[in-house]
Protein backbone atom coordinates (compact mmCIF):
# COMPACT_ATOMS: atom_id res chain seq x y z
CA UNK A 1 0.00 0.00 0.00
CA UNK A 2 1.48 3.38 -1.01
CA UNK A 3 1.22 6.59 1.02
CA UNK A 4 -1.77 7.92 -0.94
CA UNK A 5 -3.73 4.72 -0.46
CA UNK A 6 -2.87 4.72 3.24
CA UNK A 7 -4.01 8.35 3.63
CA UNK A 8 -7.28 7.64 1.82
CA UNK A 9 -7.84 4.64 4.07
CA UNK A 10 -7.34 6.68 7.23
CA UNK A 11 -9.71 9.41 6.04
CA UNK A 12 -12.62 7.02 5.47
CA UNK A 13 -15.31 6.40 8.08
CA UNK A 14 -13.56 3.28 9.28
CA UNK A 15 -15.44 0.96 11.55
CA UNK A 16 -14.35 -2.04 13.57
CA UNK A 17 -16.59 -4.87 14.77
CA UNK A 18 -14.65 -6.74 17.44
CA UNK A 19 -16.63 -9.81 18.55
CA UNK A 20 -15.45 -11.93 21.47
CA UNK A 21 -17.10 -15.16 22.56
CA UNK A 22 -16.62 -16.48 26.06
CA UNK A 23 -15.08 -19.94 26.29
CA UNK A 24 -15.17 -21.02 22.62
CA UNK A 25 -12.51 -23.58 21.76
CA UNK A 26 -10.80 -23.49 18.38
CA UNK A 27 -11.70 -26.99 17.21
CA UNK A 28 -15.33 -26.01 16.81
CA UNK A 29 -14.17 -24.26 13.63
CA UNK A 30 -11.13 -26.31 12.69
CA UNK A 31 -10.48 -29.64 14.34
CA UNK A 32 -12.15 -32.49 16.18
CA UNK A 33 -15.55 -30.86 16.72
CA UNK A 34 -15.83 -28.96 13.44
CA UNK A 35 -17.36 -31.89 11.56
CA UNK A 36 -19.97 -32.35 14.28
CA UNK A 37 -21.30 -28.80 14.32
CA UNK A 38 -23.01 -26.63 11.71
CA UNK A 39 -21.78 -23.02 11.79
CA UNK A 40 -22.82 -21.52 8.44
CA UNK A 41 -22.23 -17.88 9.35
CA UNK A 42 -18.80 -18.29 10.91
CA UNK A 43 -17.79 -20.58 8.05
CA UNK A 44 -18.95 -17.93 5.58
CA UNK A 45 -16.87 -15.33 7.42
CA UNK A 46 -13.85 -17.65 7.22
CA UNK A 47 -14.37 -17.89 3.46
CA UNK A 48 -14.63 -14.10 3.22
CA UNK A 49 -11.73 -13.37 5.57
CA UNK A 50 -8.52 -14.79 6.98
CA UNK A 51 -8.42 -17.59 9.54
CA UNK A 52 -5.58 -17.98 12.03
CA UNK A 53 -5.25 -21.67 12.81
CA UNK A 54 -2.59 -21.39 15.55
CA UNK A 55 -4.11 -18.63 17.65
CA UNK A 56 -3.72 -18.79 21.43
CA UNK A 57 -4.84 -16.83 24.44
CA UNK A 58 -1.89 -15.74 26.58
CA UNK A 59 -3.71 -16.30 29.86
CA UNK A 60 -6.93 -17.49 31.51
CA UNK A 61 -9.56 -17.02 32.96
CA UNK A 62 -11.92 -14.28 31.67
CA UNK A 63 -10.63 -11.16 33.43
CA UNK A 64 -6.92 -11.74 32.76
CA UNK A 65 -7.60 -12.94 29.20
CA UNK A 66 -9.59 -9.82 28.36
CA UNK A 67 -7.01 -7.61 30.02
CA UNK A 68 -4.43 -9.03 27.59
CA UNK A 69 -6.82 -8.66 24.64
CA UNK A 70 -7.37 -4.99 25.38
CA UNK A 71 -3.88 -3.96 26.54
CA UNK A 72 -1.73 -5.95 24.11
CA UNK A 73 0.25 -7.17 27.14
CA UNK A 74 1.23 -10.51 28.56
CA UNK A 75 -0.18 -11.17 32.02
CA UNK A 76 3.35 -10.88 33.42
CA UNK A 77 3.20 -7.20 32.43
CA UNK A 78 -0.40 -6.13 33.11
CA UNK A 79 -0.53 -8.32 36.25
CA UNK A 80 -4.32 -8.56 36.42
CA UNK A 81 -3.75 -12.28 36.78
CA UNK A 82 -7.08 -13.49 38.14
CA UNK A 83 -10.72 -12.43 38.18
CA UNK A 84 -10.82 -9.63 40.72
CA UNK A 85 -7.18 -8.57 40.48
CA UNK A 86 -7.09 -4.82 39.72
CA UNK A 87 -5.85 -3.59 36.37
CA UNK A 88 -3.41 -0.69 36.64
CA UNK A 89 -5.30 2.41 35.50
CA UNK A 90 -2.13 3.97 34.02
CA UNK A 91 -1.76 1.28 31.35
CA UNK A 92 -2.26 2.09 27.69
CA UNK A 93 -5.36 0.29 26.46
CA UNK A 94 -7.19 -0.27 23.20
CA UNK A 95 -10.16 2.00 24.08
CA UNK A 96 -7.83 4.85 25.06
CA UNK A 97 -5.88 4.47 21.80
CA UNK A 98 -9.07 4.24 19.75
CA UNK A 99 -10.15 7.61 21.04
CA UNK A 100 -6.81 9.06 19.95
CA UNK A 101 -7.53 7.62 16.50
CA UNK A 102 -10.90 9.39 16.36
CA UNK A 103 -12.88 6.16 16.69
CA UNK A 104 -15.42 5.83 19.48
CA UNK A 105 -15.02 2.57 21.43
CA UNK A 106 -18.54 1.20 21.98
CA UNK A 107 -19.05 -1.61 24.48
CA UNK A 108 -21.83 -4.18 24.27
CA UNK A 109 -21.41 -6.61 27.13
CA UNK A 110 -18.48 -6.75 29.47
CA UNK A 111 -14.70 -6.57 29.80
CA UNK A 112 -14.37 -8.06 33.32
CA UNK A 113 -11.94 -5.29 34.25
CA UNK A 114 -11.31 -5.11 37.99
CA UNK A 115 -10.97 -1.46 38.98
CA UNK A 116 -7.72 -0.04 40.33
CA UNK A 117 -8.52 0.74 43.99
CA UNK A 118 -5.86 3.42 44.30
CA UNK A 119 -7.47 6.82 44.75
CA UNK A 120 -10.91 5.33 45.38
CA UNK A 121 -12.88 5.23 48.60
CA UNK A 122 -13.30 1.77 50.11
CA UNK A 123 -17.07 2.20 49.81
CA UNK A 124 -16.91 2.70 46.02
CA UNK A 125 -19.28 0.14 44.39
CA UNK A 126 -16.69 -0.36 41.64
CA UNK A 127 -14.57 -2.21 44.21
CA UNK A 128 -17.23 -4.80 44.94
CA UNK A 129 -17.18 -6.60 41.59
CA UNK A 130 -14.60 -7.97 39.19
CA UNK A 131 -17.01 -7.28 36.32
CA UNK A 132 -16.04 -3.66 35.81
CA UNK A 133 -15.70 -1.82 32.52
CA UNK A 134 -12.30 -0.91 31.14
CA UNK A 135 -11.98 2.90 31.19
CA UNK A 136 -12.34 4.50 27.79
CA UNK A 137 -15.33 2.53 26.54
CA UNK A 138 -18.75 4.03 25.94
CA UNK A 139 -20.89 1.36 27.60
CA UNK A 140 -24.00 1.10 25.44
CA UNK A 141 -25.26 -2.13 26.96
CA UNK A 142 -24.74 -3.36 30.52
CA UNK A 143 -24.51 -7.12 30.09
CA UNK A 144 -22.37 -8.46 32.87
CA UNK A 145 -22.54 -12.06 33.96
CA UNK A 146 -24.04 -11.40 37.40
CA UNK A 147 -25.88 -8.15 36.63
CA UNK A 148 -27.51 -8.33 33.19
CA UNK A 149 -30.22 -5.91 34.31
CA UNK A 150 -31.37 -4.71 30.86
CA UNK A 151 -31.84 -8.29 29.72
CA UNK A 152 -33.72 -9.38 32.84
CA UNK A 153 -35.84 -6.22 32.60
CA UNK A 154 -36.75 -7.17 29.04
CA UNK A 155 -37.74 -10.65 30.20
CA UNK A 156 -39.99 -9.13 32.89
CA UNK A 157 -41.58 -6.83 30.32
CA UNK A 158 -42.35 -9.85 28.14
CA UNK A 159 -44.15 -11.62 30.98
CA UNK A 160 -41.49 -14.06 32.15
CA UNK A 161 -41.46 -15.05 35.80
CA UNK A 162 -37.88 -13.96 36.41
CA UNK A 163 -36.29 -15.55 39.49
CA UNK A 164 -34.60 -13.29 42.04
CA UNK A 165 -31.36 -15.28 41.86
CA UNK A 166 -29.70 -14.67 38.44
CA UNK A 167 -28.30 -18.21 38.51
CA UNK A 168 -31.83 -19.62 38.41
CA UNK A 169 -32.38 -18.04 34.99
CA UNK A 170 -30.21 -20.82 33.63
CA UNK A 171 -32.00 -23.78 35.17
CA UNK A 172 -33.40 -26.15 32.53
CA UNK A 173 -37.19 -26.36 32.46
CA UNK A 174 -39.05 -29.57 31.79
CA UNK A 175 -41.46 -29.28 28.84
CA UNK A 176 -43.55 -31.92 30.63
CA UNK A 177 -44.91 -30.63 33.97
CA UNK A 178 -45.33 -34.21 35.15
CA UNK A 179 -41.59 -34.85 35.33
CA UNK A 180 -38.62 -33.11 36.89
CA UNK A 181 -36.20 -31.17 34.65
CA UNK A 182 -33.38 -33.15 33.10
CA UNK A 183 -29.92 -32.01 32.08
CA UNK A 184 -30.82 -31.73 28.40
CA UNK A 185 -34.03 -29.73 28.82
CA UNK A 186 -34.34 -26.21 27.34
CA UNK A 187 -33.93 -22.87 29.10
CA UNK A 188 -36.96 -21.06 30.52
CA UNK A 189 -36.68 -18.32 27.89
CA UNK A 190 -37.44 -18.59 24.19
CA UNK A 191 -34.69 -18.42 21.57
CA UNK A 192 -35.71 -14.92 20.48
CA UNK A 193 -35.48 -13.73 24.11
CA UNK A 194 -32.14 -15.26 25.11
CA UNK A 195 -29.19 -13.28 26.41
CA UNK A 196 -27.47 -13.86 23.06
CA UNK A 197 -30.47 -12.61 21.07
CA UNK A 198 -30.92 -9.58 23.34
CA UNK A 199 -27.28 -8.51 23.04
CA UNK A 200 -27.46 -8.86 19.24
CA UNK A 201 -30.69 -6.86 19.04
CA UNK A 202 -29.13 -4.02 21.01
CA UNK A 203 -25.94 -4.01 18.93
CA UNK A 204 -27.85 -4.01 15.64
CA UNK A 205 -30.07 -1.12 16.78
CA UNK A 206 -27.13 0.99 17.97
CA UNK A 207 -24.88 0.41 14.94
CA UNK A 208 -27.59 0.81 12.31
CA UNK A 209 -27.88 4.55 13.10
CA UNK A 210 -24.13 5.19 13.18
CA UNK A 211 -23.56 4.90 9.43
CA UNK A 212 -21.65 8.18 9.17
CA UNK A 213 -19.52 7.71 12.27
CA UNK A 214 -16.17 6.08 13.02
CA UNK A 215 -16.68 3.47 15.68
CA UNK A 216 -15.22 0.31 17.16
CA UNK A 217 -17.94 -1.93 18.55
CA UNK A 218 -16.65 -4.43 21.09
CA UNK A 219 -19.43 -7.05 21.21
CA UNK A 220 -19.03 -9.66 23.94
CA UNK A 221 -21.19 -12.77 23.92
CA UNK A 222 -21.42 -14.60 27.24
CA UNK A 223 -21.98 -17.86 25.40
CA UNK A 224 -21.00 -20.68 25.17
CA UNK A 225 -19.82 -20.12 28.78
CA UNK A 226 -21.60 -22.33 31.35
CA UNK A 227 -24.01 -22.90 32.96
CA UNK A 228 -24.81 -25.18 30.07
CA UNK A 229 -28.43 -24.59 29.11
CA UNK A 230 -29.74 -23.53 25.71
CA UNK A 231 -33.11 -22.29 24.51
CA UNK A 232 -35.17 -24.43 22.18
CA UNK A 233 -34.41 -25.56 19.53
CA UNK A 234 -30.69 -25.27 20.26
CA UNK A 235 -30.92 -27.44 23.39
CA UNK A 236 -31.60 -30.44 21.13
CA UNK A 237 -29.71 -29.35 18.02
CA UNK A 238 -27.10 -32.11 18.40
CA UNK A 239 -27.53 -35.70 19.48
CA UNK A 240 -25.16 -36.57 22.35
CA UNK A 241 -24.47 -40.10 21.12
CA UNK A 242 -23.46 -38.80 17.67
CA UNK A 243 -20.70 -36.52 18.96
CA UNK A 244 -16.99 -37.30 19.27
CA UNK A 245 -15.93 -38.53 22.68
CA UNK A 246 -13.57 -36.40 24.78
CA UNK A 247 -9.91 -37.36 25.10
CA UNK A 248 -9.84 -38.89 28.57
CA UNK A 249 -8.04 -41.62 30.50
CA UNK A 250 -9.31 -43.22 33.73
CA UNK A 251 -9.61 -40.73 36.59
CA UNK A 252 -6.63 -42.08 38.51
CA UNK A 253 -4.43 -41.90 35.42
CA UNK A 254 -5.48 -38.30 34.75
CA UNK A 255 -4.82 -37.29 38.36
CA UNK A 256 -1.38 -38.90 38.23
CA UNK A 257 -0.24 -36.68 35.34
CA UNK A 258 0.81 -33.84 37.63
CA UNK A 259 0.27 -32.58 41.20
CA UNK A 260 -1.67 -29.56 39.88
CA UNK A 261 -4.14 -31.89 38.13
CA UNK A 262 -4.53 -33.98 41.27
CA UNK A 263 -5.18 -30.80 43.26
CA UNK A 264 -7.84 -29.71 40.76
CA UNK A 265 -9.70 -33.00 41.16
CA UNK A 266 -9.42 -32.75 44.94
CA UNK A 267 -11.44 -29.54 44.91
CA UNK A 268 -14.94 -30.46 46.01
CA UNK A 269 -16.72 -27.09 45.79
CA UNK A 270 -17.06 -26.13 42.13
CA UNK A 271 -19.55 -23.97 40.32
CA UNK A 272 -21.90 -26.45 38.66
CA UNK A 273 -21.67 -26.91 34.92
CA UNK A 274 -25.45 -26.84 34.72
CA UNK A 275 -27.68 -24.95 37.16
CA UNK A 276 -29.49 -27.33 39.49
CA UNK A 277 -27.33 -30.34 38.66
CA UNK A 278 -24.31 -31.82 40.40
CA UNK A 279 -21.64 -32.63 37.81
CA UNK A 280 -18.48 -33.57 39.72
CA UNK A 281 -15.47 -34.26 37.51
CA UNK A 282 -14.86 -37.70 38.98
CA UNK A 283 -18.44 -38.91 39.18
CA UNK A 284 -20.08 -37.50 36.07
CA UNK A 285 -21.49 -40.23 33.84
CA UNK A 286 -20.42 -40.74 30.24
CA UNK A 287 -23.99 -39.97 29.12
CA UNK A 288 -24.01 -36.66 31.02
CA UNK A 289 -20.63 -35.74 29.54
CA UNK A 290 -22.02 -36.15 26.04
CA UNK A 291 -25.19 -34.26 26.94
CA UNK A 292 -23.16 -31.32 28.21
CA UNK A 293 -21.01 -31.39 25.09
CA UNK A 294 -24.16 -31.35 22.94
CA UNK A 295 -25.57 -28.36 24.84
CA UNK A 296 -22.25 -26.55 24.46
CA UNK A 297 -22.34 -27.06 20.71
CA UNK A 298 -25.96 -25.93 20.66
CA UNK A 299 -24.94 -22.69 22.36
CA UNK A 300 -22.18 -22.21 19.78
CA UNK A 301 -24.73 -22.67 16.99
CA UNK A 302 -27.01 -20.14 18.65
CA UNK A 303 -24.23 -17.56 18.77
CA UNK A 304 -23.34 -18.35 15.15
CA UNK A 305 -26.91 -17.53 14.08
CA UNK A 306 -26.87 -14.19 15.85
CA UNK A 307 -23.43 -13.25 14.55
CA UNK A 308 -24.94 -13.87 11.13
CA UNK A 309 -27.72 -11.41 11.96
CA UNK A 310 -25.20 -8.81 13.09
CA UNK A 311 -23.12 -9.13 9.92
CA UNK A 312 -26.24 -9.03 7.73
CA UNK A 313 -27.30 -5.80 9.45
CA UNK A 314 -23.97 -4.21 8.44
CA UNK A 315 -24.62 -5.19 4.86
CA UNK A 316 -28.15 -3.80 4.94
CA UNK A 317 -26.95 -0.49 6.38
CA UNK A 318 -24.14 -0.20 3.84
CA UNK A 319 -21.39 -0.46 6.47
CA UNK A 320 -20.04 -3.94 5.73
CA UNK A 321 -17.36 -2.80 3.30
CA UNK A 322 -16.15 -0.10 5.68
CA UNK A 323 -15.85 -2.48 8.62
CA UNK A 324 -12.93 -4.53 9.87
CA UNK A 325 -14.52 -7.62 11.44
CA UNK A 326 -12.64 -9.62 14.09
CA UNK A 327 -14.12 -12.73 15.71
CA UNK A 328 -12.32 -14.55 18.48
CA UNK A 329 -12.72 -15.91 22.03
CA UNK A 330 -11.17 -14.93 25.35
CA UNK A 331 -10.16 -18.56 26.05
CA UNK A 332 -11.26 -22.13 25.42
CA UNK A 333 -13.08 -24.87 27.31
CA UNK A 334 -11.87 -28.35 28.30
CA UNK A 335 -15.34 -29.85 27.65
CA UNK A 336 -14.52 -33.14 29.36
CA UNK A 337 -11.09 -33.64 27.80
CA UNK A 338 -8.84 -35.20 30.45
CA UNK A 339 -12.05 -35.35 32.54
CA UNK A 340 -11.73 -31.60 33.12
CA UNK A 341 -14.07 -28.67 32.52
CA UNK A 342 -13.49 -24.95 32.29
CA UNK A 343 -10.11 -23.47 31.43
CA UNK A 344 -7.85 -23.24 34.47
CA UNK A 345 -5.33 -25.88 33.44
CA UNK A 346 -2.36 -26.25 31.06
CA UNK A 347 -3.98 -28.31 28.28
CA UNK A 348 -4.39 -26.94 24.74
CA UNK A 349 -8.23 -26.86 24.59
CA UNK A 350 -8.17 -24.17 27.29
CA UNK A 351 -5.76 -21.93 25.37
CA UNK A 352 -6.29 -22.62 21.65
CA UNK A 353 -8.98 -20.23 20.41
CA UNK A 354 -10.41 -19.25 17.02
CA UNK A 355 -9.53 -16.04 15.21
CA UNK A 356 -11.13 -14.77 11.99
CA UNK A 357 -10.40 -11.34 10.52
CA UNK A 358 -12.26 -9.91 7.55
CA UNK A 359 -10.53 -6.82 6.14
CA UNK A 360 -12.63 -4.97 3.54
CA UNK A 361 -9.47 -3.41 2.10
CA UNK A 362 -7.71 -6.74 1.48
CA UNK A 363 -10.32 -8.72 -0.39
CA UNK A 364 -7.67 -10.62 -2.33
CA UNK A 365 -6.86 -12.51 0.88
CA UNK A 366 -10.33 -14.01 1.32
CA UNK A 367 -10.18 -17.65 2.38
CA UNK A 368 -6.53 -17.57 3.43
CA UNK A 369 -5.45 -19.65 6.43
CA UNK A 370 -2.44 -18.44 8.42
CA UNK A 371 -0.67 -21.15 10.39
CA UNK A 372 1.94 -18.93 12.06
CA UNK A 373 1.67 -18.69 15.83
CA UNK A 374 -0.46 -15.72 16.84
CA UNK A 375 -1.59 -14.59 20.27
CA UNK A 376 -4.45 -12.58 21.73
CA UNK A 377 -2.04 -9.71 22.43
CA UNK A 378 -1.78 -9.20 18.64
CA UNK A 379 -5.39 -8.08 18.18
CA UNK A 380 -5.16 -4.59 19.70
CA UNK A 381 -2.05 -3.74 17.59
CA UNK A 382 -3.85 -5.06 14.50
CA UNK A 383 -6.85 -2.79 15.05
CA UNK A 384 -4.63 0.25 15.62
CA UNK A 385 -2.52 -0.57 12.57
CA UNK A 386 -5.66 -0.80 10.43
CA UNK A 387 -6.68 2.62 11.70
CA UNK A 388 -3.28 4.03 10.76
CA UNK A 389 -1.87 4.34 14.29
CA UNK A 390 1.25 2.90 15.86
CA UNK A 391 0.90 0.81 19.00
CA UNK A 392 2.14 2.22 22.31
CA UNK A 393 5.75 1.30 23.06
CA UNK A 394 4.81 -1.08 25.86
CA UNK A 395 2.59 -3.36 23.80
CA UNK A 396 3.88 -6.94 23.59
CA UNK A 397 1.78 -7.90 20.57
CA UNK A 398 2.32 -7.12 16.89
CA UNK A 399 -0.03 -6.32 14.02
CA UNK A 400 -1.38 -9.27 12.04
CA UNK A 401 -1.97 -7.30 8.83
CA UNK A 402 1.31 -8.45 7.19
CA UNK A 403 0.44 -12.10 7.88
CA UNK A 404 -2.96 -11.53 6.31
CA UNK A 405 -1.20 -10.42 3.13
CA UNK A 406 1.01 -13.51 3.08
CA UNK A 407 4.10 -11.74 4.47
CA UNK A 408 5.82 -13.02 7.59
CA UNK A 409 7.56 -10.14 9.40
CA UNK A 410 11.18 -10.60 10.41
CA UNK A 411 11.52 -12.19 13.82
CA UNK A 412 7.94 -13.44 13.99
CA UNK A 413 7.48 -15.88 16.87
CA UNK A 414 7.57 -19.62 16.25
CA UNK A 415 5.83 -20.53 19.50
CA UNK A 416 2.96 -19.40 21.72
CA UNK A 417 3.44 -18.29 25.31
CA UNK A 418 0.82 -18.35 28.06
CA UNK A 419 0.50 -18.03 31.82
CA UNK A 420 -1.90 -19.20 34.52
CA UNK A 421 -2.14 -18.05 38.11
CA UNK A 422 -3.64 -20.60 40.50
CA UNK A 423 -3.57 -18.65 43.78
CA UNK A 424 -6.04 -16.34 45.49
CA UNK A 425 -5.52 -13.64 48.15
CA UNK A 426 -8.99 -13.98 49.69
CA UNK A 427 -9.13 -17.70 50.38
CA UNK A 428 -6.46 -20.32 49.61
CA UNK A 429 -7.30 -22.28 46.49
CA UNK A 430 -7.23 -26.05 46.21
CA UNK A 431 -3.79 -25.65 44.65
CA UNK A 432 -2.43 -23.63 47.55
CA UNK A 433 -3.94 -26.03 50.07
CA UNK A 434 -3.05 -29.32 48.42
CA UNK A 435 0.39 -28.30 47.15
CA UNK A 436 1.39 -26.30 50.23
CA UNK A 437 2.34 -23.27 48.16
CA UNK A 438 2.11 -19.56 48.93
CA UNK A 439 0.05 -17.51 46.49
CA UNK A 440 3.10 -15.97 44.79
CA UNK A 441 4.46 -19.40 43.82
CA UNK A 442 1.18 -20.95 42.75
CA UNK A 443 1.41 -20.38 39.00
CA UNK A 444 2.68 -21.86 35.75
CA UNK A 445 3.81 -20.80 32.28
CA UNK A 446 3.54 -22.54 28.91
CA UNK A 447 5.75 -22.39 25.83
CA UNK A 448 4.20 -24.24 22.91
CA UNK A 449 6.17 -24.91 19.74
CA UNK A 450 4.81 -26.83 16.74
CA UNK A 451 6.11 -30.13 18.08
CA UNK A 452 6.97 -29.70 21.74
CA UNK A 453 4.98 -28.04 24.49
CA UNK A 454 6.76 -27.17 27.72
CA UNK A 455 4.97 -26.30 30.96
CA UNK A 456 7.03 -24.74 33.74
CA UNK A 457 5.34 -25.01 37.14
CA UNK A 458 6.44 -22.77 39.98
CA UNK A 459 6.92 -23.88 43.59
CA UNK A 460 9.54 -26.52 42.84
CA UNK A 461 7.00 -28.75 41.11
CA UNK A 462 8.04 -30.88 38.12
CA UNK A 463 7.64 -29.57 34.55
CA UNK A 464 5.56 -31.17 31.82
CA UNK A 465 6.47 -31.90 28.21
CA UNK A 466 4.21 -33.07 25.38
CA UNK A 467 4.83 -34.00 21.74
CA UNK A 468 1.99 -32.14 20.02
CA UNK A 469 2.47 -33.86 16.65
CA UNK A 470 2.68 -37.51 17.73
CA UNK A 471 0.41 -36.96 20.74
CA UNK A 472 -1.96 -34.04 20.01
CA UNK A 473 -4.26 -35.10 22.83
CA UNK A 474 -1.47 -34.54 25.38
CA UNK A 475 -1.83 -38.01 26.84
CA UNK A 476 1.82 -38.72 27.60
CA UNK A 477 4.00 -36.47 29.73
CA UNK A 478 7.57 -36.86 28.45
CA UNK A 479 9.25 -34.69 31.08
CA UNK A 480 10.49 -37.70 33.04
CA UNK A 481 12.05 -39.41 30.02
CA UNK A 482 15.86 -39.00 30.15
CA UNK A 483 15.97 -38.87 26.37
CA UNK A 484 14.11 -35.54 26.51
CA UNK A 485 16.33 -33.93 29.14
CA UNK A 486 18.18 -31.79 26.54
CA UNK A 487 14.86 -30.53 25.17
CA UNK A 488 13.63 -29.66 28.65
CA UNK A 489 16.77 -27.61 29.24
CA UNK A 490 16.46 -25.90 25.86
CA UNK A 491 12.82 -25.01 26.38
CA UNK A 492 13.38 -23.76 29.93
CA UNK A 493 16.09 -21.47 28.59
CA UNK A 494 13.83 -20.33 25.78
CA UNK A 495 11.07 -19.48 28.22
CA UNK A 496 13.52 -17.46 30.32
CA UNK A 497 14.66 -15.65 27.17
CA UNK A 498 11.05 -14.85 26.34
CA UNK A 499 10.31 -13.39 29.75
CA UNK A 500 13.50 -11.31 29.70
CA UNK A 501 12.78 -10.03 26.19
CA UNK A 502 9.21 -9.07 27.00
CA UNK A 503 9.71 -7.46 30.39
CA UNK A 504 7.68 -4.26 30.83
CA UNK A 505 8.94 -1.82 28.15
CA UNK A 506 6.59 1.11 28.69
CA UNK A 507 9.54 3.23 29.85
CA UNK A 508 12.58 1.07 29.20
CA UNK A 509 12.47 1.83 25.46
CA UNK A 510 12.92 5.52 26.25
CA UNK A 511 16.04 7.52 27.05
CA UNK A 512 16.35 11.15 28.11
CA UNK A 513 19.15 12.89 26.24
CA UNK A 514 20.44 16.43 25.85
CA UNK A 515 18.27 16.74 22.74
CA UNK A 516 15.13 15.28 24.30
CA UNK A 517 13.49 11.89 24.63
CA UNK A 518 14.73 9.14 22.31
CA UNK A 519 12.50 6.09 21.74
CA UNK A 520 13.64 2.71 20.48
CA UNK A 521 11.48 0.97 17.90
CA UNK A 522 9.47 -2.09 18.96
CA UNK A 523 12.00 -4.45 17.35
CA UNK A 524 15.17 -2.70 18.58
Amino acid sequence: MDDREGKALIERDQKVLFIVFDQLRADCLQGALADAIDLPHLNALMADGVTFSRHYTVTVPCGPARASLLTGLYAMNHRSVRNGTPLDRTLDTLPKELRKAGSEPLLFGYTDTSADPRGREASDPALRSYEGVMPGFTELLVMQWQTSYPWTASLLAKGYDVPSDPWDLYRPVSPDPSRAPSLGDPALYRNEDSDTAFLTDQAIAALSVRRRERWCAHVNYIRPHPPFVAPAPYHARYKPDALPQPVAAPVDDERAVHPTVDAAFAKRARSPLAAGFDCPWEGISAADVQTLRAIYLGLVSEVDAHVGRLIESLKESGQYDDTLIIVTSDHGEMLGDHRMWGKECFYDPAFHVPLIIRDPNRRQNAGRVVDAFTETIDIAPTILDWLGRDSPLGFDGRSLLPLMEGRTPDGWRDYAFAELDLGDPEKPTCYQENLGLPMSRCNLAILRERRLKYVHVNGGLPPLLFDMIDDPGETQNLAGDPAYAPELLRLAGRMLDHRMTHADHRLSRLKLTDHGVVAAGPED
